[in-house]
């Protein structure tokens, strides 16, 4: 699958979950380390929540 074909459904899956889902997923990832606290997290947009999310994907991807 070319890159921009998978960044591409990557960010339609993003694009997809909610509020509590991305928090969930940033709290818990595991390939790089995110250390937000839930005060921070929860000031934040769903699209500024999308897009730091979207970076850490993207991130550990170019890393594999």
């Amino acid at each position: 699958m070319p890159v921009t074909t998978a960044i591409e459904d990557i960010t339609k899956k993003v694009e997809s979950l909610s509020r509590s889902e991305i928090k969930h997923r940033l709290k818990n990832f595991k390939c790089l380390r995110l250390d937000f606290t839930d005060e921070y997290l929860d000031r934040q947009s769903i699209n500024r929540l999308r897009h730091i999310f979207l970076a850490a994907l993207t991130t550990r991807i170019r890393r594999t």
